[in-house]
């Protein structure tokens, strides 16, 4: 049911939902590097890949399912993804955030053999060896990412433009704009209005400073409870078999 409404709410370019043109979802709990695997896999690629991505919701890897779609569900481990929500996302509660972590992740684990994990920690240090995992499981033959300094700092640098809100950039993220397009709207794009601190989608000393102040809040024997339920479904997908 959620996802018409979706389409409706997010016509595109970026998010962009499960459709019948979907090659690939790339999607997540929020803060999982989903914005990070999904510029890494477009600009490592000679055409663009259509993609379902950025929804934040268990619905587009259950639609995947059922239309035997590739999908890459990516995970990070509790505490790094939801203090970093906090810090984006001020008006969220730490213990609405725990429940709302353990509620995605459990929801897709009747379908968690349809489709491949990235973990955090390797999506954003070892991509390559995700989409390998990818194109073995799937018999796709998307290009894999190289972590050479070069690439990482392009990377990064189109990441930085997101808050800018380009229909050009998000184009590029979904798969409806050429890299050799983006390049050349580039210009007028860096010189669109600058981008807030917290909306560059990159890890910053404020953030990392924001995440320090939470962290005695994080360890109140009153949430116990709910930490650990959020860390067993994470230990869950995260010890998936992987795919060499």
């Amino acid at each position: 049911m959620y996802l018409p409404f979706a389409r409706r709410k997010y016509p595109g370019p970026s998010p962009q939902v499960i459709s019948p043109r979907t090659e690939l979802v790339i999607d997540g709990y929020t803060r999982s590097a989903c914005t990070f695997a999904v510029y890494a896999l477009q600009l490592s690629q000679e055409t663009p890949v259509r993609l379902a991505h950025h929804l934040h919701a268990p619905a587009q890897f259950i639609e995947a399912a059922r239309r035997g779609i590739p999908a890459l569900l990516l995970i990070r481990e509790p505490q790094g993804a939801i203090l970093s929500q906090l810090i984006r996302e001020p008006g969220v509660t730490l213990g609405d955030a725990l429940v709302a972590y353990a509620r995605f992740y459990t929801c897709l684990l009747p379908y968690r053999d349809t489709f491949v994990v990235g973990e955090f920690e390797q999506v954003t240090h070892e991509f390559g060896r995700v989409v390998r995992r990818l194109n073995a499981r799937f018999g796709t033959s998307f290009v894999e990412f190289v972590h050479t300094d070069a690439n990482l700092h392009e990377c990064l640098e189109f990441i930085k433009l997101r808050g800018t809100l380009s229909k050009t950039v998000l184009g590029f993220e979904s798969g409806d704009v050429t890299r050799d397009q983006l390049q050349r709207e580039l210009q007028a794009v860096t010189r669109a209005t600058a981008v807030d601190a917290r909306d560059a989608w990159i890890p910053s000393r404020e953030r990392e400073r924001g995440k320090a102040a939470l962290l005695e809040e994080w360890h109140q024997p009153s949430r116990a409870r709910l930490r650990d339920r959020a860390q067993l479904v994470y230990e869950a997908f995260a010890g998936l078999p992987i795919y060499k």
